[in-house]
């Protein structure tokens, strides 16, 4: 995998001598967004732009952190049941609310595919209009919430059009940490990404094997969490193969271990530790 930054290896050995307290995570979720190409699934990427705190300049999945109002509006709801959502992210009904309403508003906000639709099987066609835009633009700004958008427009959440694929949490060292859960979802017939600007300098359709590809070559930047779900994902010929997937999801940490002047970040598992990245041939 890439090195780390310095700032993070200098915040790494601190951390390993003991002289540095593991910050607070913030729960967050992110969609991989897939459709079918003659390749395999293709998936949707955004390139963090060179300002960001968090993940700067890395290739990521439409995601962020759960806003208050995720969990405290009551949201208009069709699919699986919150509590239903629980057993599968092992959390409480009312944090698998926030994080599911979370993953459509970030994916809304971040791509402007938007998964509601006027009944439970329904799926809103097309929201690249100007008053999609300002709703996007109101989401992304705060002055509305997710659930007034939805009220407003008479929709309801289609929480089945997700699945649960993966749960990452930020290594100890870092100042900024993430409880993350990772979902996977095909875009709606008839919806299009666009490139919606603001926390990304970049975004791209890119076929999973090549992003695999790319990333291996050294010219797709990657944290090991997109890295490992992307190799996860080469296993699968279809979006229909990877939204029939069965997953056994547990959260994964990478830590890191201090070697001298080499800082590396790993994966403790049955077998011992292993590189971070280490997934369907993802190391090199």
């Amino acid at each position: 995998m890439p090195p780390l930054p310095p700032d993070l290896v200098e915040r790494a050995r601190v951390f390993a001598q003991g002289n540095a307290d593991a910050s607070p995570t913030r729960d967050a979720a992110t969609v991989v967004l897939l459709r079918d190409c003659p390749a395999g699934p293709e998936v949707y990427l955004l390139r963090r732009a060179p300002s960001m705190a968090f993940a700067a300049g890395m290739h990521v999945f439409p995601g962020g952190s759960v806003d208050p109002r995720d969990a405290g509006q009551a949201t208009a709801w069709a699919g699986p049941s919150p509590q239903r959502w629980g057993t599968q992210l092992s959390c409480d009904e009312e944090l698998a609310r926030a994080l599911v309403c979370a993953a459509v508003r970030e994916t809304f906000e971040e791509s402007g595919i938007l998964l509601a639709g006027a009944s439970p099987a329904d799926v809103v066609a097309d929201t690249t209009d100007a008053s999609w835009e300002a709703d996007r633009l109101a989401l992304l700004d705060r002055s509305m919430s997710l659930a007034e958008m939805l009220a407003r427009r008479r929709l309801v959440l289609r929480s089945d059009l997700l699945r649960v694929w993966g749960h990452w949490i930020t290594p100890e060292f870092e100042p900024r940490r993430f409880d993350t859960r990772f979902f996977v979802a095909a875009v709606p017939d008839g919806q299009r990404t666009r490139d919606v600007g603001g926390e990304a300098d970049q975004v791209v359709w890119m076929a999973v094997c090549e992003a695999v590809r790319r990333y291996r070559s050294g010219a797709l930047a990657m944290l090991p969490p997109t890295a490992v779900t992307l190799g996860e994902l080469t296993a699968y010929g279809g979006v229909r193969a990877v939204l029939a997937a069965e997953r056994h999801v547990v959260p994964l940490m990478p830590r890191a271990v201090v070697d001298g002047d080499d800082v590396r970040l790993v994966l403790d598992g049955p077998d011992g530790e292993r590189p971070a990245d280490e997934v369907a041939g993802l190391s090199s």
